[in-house]
């Protein structure tokens, strides 16, 4: 259906008790295929997601002094805090989205789920308040290519800094999935042979495998990028050719205040900046980036 994390909700306890994202289902078609086994529907109908969630605390999750694994509490905000308190949040915990919950109990009893917050939203509020007004930061006019934001490819930025991890169409989905985990990024650029951008694969890419349950007719390894990208198009639309909101660009000489708000448009989590006529990507400037960098 489109979502990409949901909140848990523990009716025995009554209160919400973590989040289930894109990122468990890349993790938990890893483990299958590292077992060497799919489940079939019938089977992963019998897994819970809390069984789900011990097990991984268990596989990647930090231990105590006796090996039990540490529980992590839900990161969530109220709705009192700041902006800016939300957005460190998601920063430091190294998260997509928080709950914001409110309990009228002084016990924090029958909480109630009101919104779930993301850096998105709150780049909007922050886009919307500078809109007439921007030339009055004149940080918001500088051009991006002069600006220590994002992660740009050596022979453009800093050499000393991470650099961008491409694949070509033809990788395997295995592939593009250990990479979105052990580097932990979003998205991927999938360029041609020219190095050209063609498309992105995105955590949230992995929920196409849900349709039709194809999750248990595939092997990671044996599918490529390409094939799994049509998983999620429709059946008449064209392979990458920047359909939708798939691949939102710019150039280097565009103005942070322009990035800005490509950013704030909902479901854009990264702005690929790409050579202009080429389309050769330079680099990648996600949320999180321009977040870091307002607040120092």
């Amino acid at each position: 259906q489109g979502v990409s994390v949901a909140p848990l909700w523990d009716s025995i306890r009554g209160q919400f008790v973590g989040v289930i994202s894109a990122l468990d289902f890349i993790l938990i078609l890893r483990e299958l295929g590292n077992r060497g086994s799919n489940l079939t529907e019938e089977e992963l109908e019998t897994h819970t997601i809390s069984a789900w969630k011990d097990g991984k605390h268990q596989m990647y999750g930090q231990s105590d002094g006796h090996g039990r694994p540490l529980q992590r509490h839900i990161i969530h905000a109220g709705p009192y805090d700041s902006l800016k308190e939300v957005a460190l949040k998601i920063l430091q915990n190294k998260v997509s989205t928080v709950p914001i919950v409110h309990s009228t109990a002084h016990d924090g009893s029958f909480p109630q789920l009101l919104h779930l917050a993301s850096l998105s939203g709150i780049l909007r509020c922050i886009c919307r308040h500078f809109r007439h007004s921007s030339s009055s930061l004149p940080i918001l006019q500088q051009p991006i290519c002069r600006i220590p934001l994002g992660t740009w490819v050596p022979r453009i930025g800093d050499q000393s800094g991470r650099p961008v991890v491409v694949l070509k169409p033809n990788a395997s989905l295995g592939l593009v999935l250990s990479l979105l985990v052990q580097a932990e990024v979003s998205s991927i650029p999938i360029v041609d042979e020219n190095e050209s951008l063609v498309d992105t694969y995105s955590r949230s890419d992995i929920t196409a495998l849900a349709k039709d349950t194809a999750y248990a007719q595939i092997h990671l390894d044996e599918m490529s990028i390409h094939q799994a990208l049509q998983l999620g198009q429709d059946a008449n639309s064209p392979y990458g050719i920047f359909n939708g909101q798939r691949c939102q660009m710019c150039l280097r000489s565009d103005p942070l205040h322009k990035v800005m708000e490509r950013l704030a448009n909902p479901g854009v989590r990264r702005v690929i900046i790409v050579e202009a006529g080429s389309k050769r990507v330079e680099g990648i400037i996600s949320l999180g980036d321009v977040f870091r960098f307002l607040l120092g």
